[in-house]
């Protein structure tokens, strides 16, 4: 029988897909990666009887990477990434996609991709194809083998129909992507590199762990440093306005506005001021009454949909869309990413709109509609991706909760405000004349609220007065005065409006959009202020300034609109894919080569706004080299300078850092510190210039005491290691010596921690190993006062992990200790790197160091 093999983008999307096409008779296995489970079912393909699997990746299966010697930062030039080569690897390694993919599909004989429907999920479905092409019978990338499902709904009758009218994967628009992505990671890694080292390693309060440069990401910060740049230079003007105030029959007090509005010259405000100040009375010239309409919205898409997240919902972009995608994979909306504005012809409208009758909301609103007779949904714009967003299935408060009703409330608010009437409003226009200076008065009153039945926050809130004039009344003048104000400045941009500016220049996508609106605030180049405005930092604002100066062009966005349109020409099938590529990196390379050899431009702005590092931080720790003090900057990146020196050392982040009772390394005398996230957290000891030059092979930049393979030092793996972790590939779970009184051992690779006799006065790691599982056994002491060893003794020795006298006092994790001890290191077990005994420790350091080499 055949098989056929489905590939959905997300877990909970195949889950949905598998119960849609089985009519509910699918079986569910787990897959071997945990992440992504297996559903199986019978049923007919192309007319055959077929067994289905259906599974999921998450996301992408491959990103794009350099090769691995081109990732180290201190010995590449980053003028290398233009032209360097560059490779696939896997997107999230743990989840071992790709082996799983192919595992799944051997010997399958079609192969069905049910991926997003945009430029993304195309390049997702060729990932797809790529990791199955050697597991799958016949040619993957055939006609005959492969295929592709459009889709915009969760619903039966959309899966159903995408099933029975399968297509193919679009080439052109995966490599489209595969060019953004390159782009996007030579461009972005050279100045982001270059930048970051150069200013890092110059200034104390950056308070940036990155200082980072995307094509996109840059022009999105400058529309704001433009905005922030408007409001530092304004100039409020002062201007005069004429303000007249009659009162009718009925003793009601009326402002008109004045036809001129407003005087800029207070000389020429006060000569129609006298105009009109000793009048008693005004004279009705003409009342026009005139039926308007509010017009009914188009259809949602995304960038709308964003819009209203943000200023209307107090939602951010980002976190809006992450709520859209869940509603979508439940099948309450239909997919989120689109640009259309306009319904489908074949678009059930009806169908979607009977669906929402017997909501508690808006159920009655929805009657009356269907009862007086649906009105055609105004024309938008079809761009070709996706039916616009509307609501799929009914839901109440009870099923949604928080964010994600809210948001799915104005999803369907709007679509039944799309078929529902204008609004229609009467508008009066009473003009007035005072010695021949004309002034006016108007106000609406509700015809029908239409649309704005629904959409409630659209409603006029009452009807405006309108007083009761007629044509040549003579109204009493009750004061006349000259109002002096000023201009104000242009406020912050909003989240709303710099969607608006970047869809209108082509920045990004409307899947992109709210990913680097999201990056320019968490690399702190913005902050988010009340009203969802985006205030610029100074690390921003000098940023973009610094672009101004050297080239205006890496921060206008008519080259990233250039670019975008060239990828569009390459999805297309109308533009070169090779070609496009390298006459973009061509300019980008010319580009950072002349802001490298400008950067003191820049630099000179970094002066002003920030200070060196010598006159950053406070006292800390003493040097190793020259015995003065180091100053610790708590500003991100965390990091010790010696201004004498004028040496930088990295530390560990987002902990803290203090000293470790004032012991210095072996090695190189520099003082001992301790980075910890508190007593539930991760912690380790190390000593900075060995967590930045590493003194061994075995050890890697960036690890401490727990990693360091000295022979004798007491605070070394050597010395506190006590076996494998089971949680990772190559960790080893060490003691950590600064934990106590609430001692610790933790894997020195992945997070694992596992607390232990708390309140101990001391623990040691022994030379002994476990006869049960090879770890090696420690030896721990209690204060008489505090001790919770059995029969109140002061010391025991024993196994943490197999010892039944240290079972109540292990907090033991099922799943963070191998039950049988991997080997470790030339044969050596329990991840010491020795074996049973301990070699006689050498008298002096050159000694200790001659012994471990040799």
């Amino acid at each position: 029988m055949p098989s056929v093999f489905m590939v959905a983008e997300k877990p909970s999307l195949a889950a949905s897909l598998a119960n849609i096409l089985s009519n509910e008779k699918s079986s569910t296995r787990k897959g071997f990666n945990g992440a992504c489970s297996v559903h199986e079912w019978y049923g007919t393909f192309q007319n055959v009887s077929c067994m289905f699997k259906m599974t999921s990746v998450c996301g992408h299966v491959m990103g794009v990477d350099f090769i691995s010697k081109y990732n180290n930062w201190d010995r590449v030039d980053p003028v290398e990434l233009f032209s360097c080569p560059i490779e696939k690897k896997e997107a999230t390694p743990k989840l071992k996609m790709p082996a799983f993919l192919a595992a799944e599909a051997r010997g399958c004989d079609y192969l069905v991709l049910w991926l997003d429907c945009d430029k993304e999920g195309e390049n997702i479905c060729f990932e797809v194809m790529n990791a199955v092409s050697t597991s799958i019978k016949g040619n993957v990338y055939s006609n005959s083998v492969t295929y592709r499902a459009k889709f915009s709904a969760i619903t039966q009758k959309d899966i159903k129909e995408a099933f029975n009218n399968l297509s193919h994967p679009n080439e052109n628009e995966a490599r489209s992507v595969d060019a953004r992505q390159e782009l996007d990671l030579r461009i972005g890694c050279a100045f982001t590199r270059f930048q970051t080292k150069f200013f890092q390693g110059r200034y104390g309060d950056l308070d940036s762990s990155l200082i980072s440069y995307g094509p996109c990401q840059t022009p999105t910060l400058g529309f704001c440093v433009q905005r922030h740049d408007q409001i530092q230079t304004f100039k409020p003007e002062t201007y005069w306005v004429v303000q007249v105030n009659v009162v009718t029959k009925d003793n009601f007090k009326v402002s008109l506005d004045w036809s001129r509005v407003r005087s800029f010259d207070k000389e020429v405000a006060n000569m129609f001021l006298q105009l009109v100040k000793d009048q008693k009375e005004a004279k009705v010239v003409s009342v026009v009454s005139k039926e308007k309409s509010k017009a009914r919205p188009v259809a949602l898409n995304t960038v709308e949909l964003m819009r209203i997240a943000s200023s209307g919902l107090g939602m951010g972009p980002h976190h809006a869309m992450q709520i859209a995608e869940r509603l979508y994979t439940q099948g309450y909306i239909s997919y989120p990413r689109t640009e259309t504005t306009s319904y489908p012809p074949n678009f059930d409208l009806m169908g979607v709109l009977k669906q929402q009758q017997h909501s508690d909301e808006w159920g009655s609103d929805v009657k009356e509609l269907l009862k007086s007779g649906m009105n055609k949904p105004k024309q938008g714009k079809d761009v070709g991706d996706h039916p616009p967003i509307t609501p799929m299935r009914l839901a109440s408060r009870k099923e949604l909760e928080g964010d994600a009703w809210r948001l799915y409330d104005y999803i369907t608010r709007h679509f039944i405000a799309t078929v529902s009437k204008d609004c229609k409003y009467m508008s009066t226009t009473i003009t007035l004349s005072i010695n021949d200076e004309v002034f006016s008065v108007t106000g609406k009153t509700l015809i029908d609220p239409g649309y704005t039945g629904v959409m409630t926050w659209q409603a006029f809130g009452k009807n405006e007065f309108v007083p009761n004039f007629t044509v040549n009344e003579m109204v009493t003048i009750s004061d006349v005065k000259l109002g002096e104000y000023q201009t104000n400045p242009p406020d912050y941009l909003t989240e709303s409006e710099l969607i608006t500016l970047m869809e209108k220049h082509g920045i990004g996508t409307d899947a992109s959009i709210p990913v680097h609106i999201n990056n320019i605030c968490q690399r702190n180049y913005v902050q988010v202020i009340a009203g969802r405005k985006l205030k610029p930092t100074t690390l921003g604002i000098v940023l973009v300034h610094g672009y101004q100066k050297i080239d205006p062009e890496l921060v206008l966005p008519t080259m990233r609109t250039a670019v975008e349109e060239q990828l569009n020409l390459i999805a297309a099938g109308k533009a070169n894919f090779n070609a496009v590529l390298k006459h973009t990196v061509d300019i980008f390379r010319l580009k950072f080569q002349y802001f490298v050899k400008n950067i003191d431009g820049m630099d000179q702005l970094f002066e002003v706004s920030f200070s060196p590092l010598s006159a950053t931080g406070k006292a800390h720790s003493r040097c190793g080299k020259c015995r003065r003090y180091m100053k610790y900057i708590q500003a991100k990146p965390q990091r010790l300078h010696c201004s004498q020196c004028d040496e930088t050392y990295s530390l560990p982040q987002n902990g803290t850092v203090k000293l470790f009772r004032e012991l210095k390394c072996p090695l190189d005398e520099f003082e001992l510190l301790c980075w910890t996230m508190g007593n539930k957290g991760k912690s380790f000891v190390f000593c900075p210039y060995c967590y930045n030059h590493p003194p061994f092979k075995d050890m890697k930049k960036g690890t401490g005491c727990n990693s360091c393979t000295h022979p004798t030092c007491p605070y070394s793996l050597n010395s506190n290691g006590i076996c494998n972790c089971s949680n990772c590939d190559f960790g080893v779970l060490v003691l950590d010596p600064s934990s106590g009184p609430k001692w610790k051992i933790g894997c020195n690779r992945c997070d694992t921690i596992i607390n232990l006799f708390d309140d101990a006065q001391k623990i040691s790691v022994q030379e002994e190993c476990c006869d049960e599982c090879g770890s090696q056994t420690v030896n721990v002491e209690y204060k008489q006062e505090k001790t919770k060893l059995p029969n109140s003794a002061l010391s025991m020795k024993g196994c943490v992990f197999c010892s039944t006298e240290f079972g109540r006092l292990v907090d033991k994790p099922k799943t963070a200790v191998a039950s049988r001890p991997r080997v470790f290191r030339g044969g050596k077990t329990a991840g010491r790197g020795r074996g049973k005994g301990r070699p006689k420790q050498p008298k002096d350091k050159m000694a200790q160091l001659a012994a471990y080499f040799v």
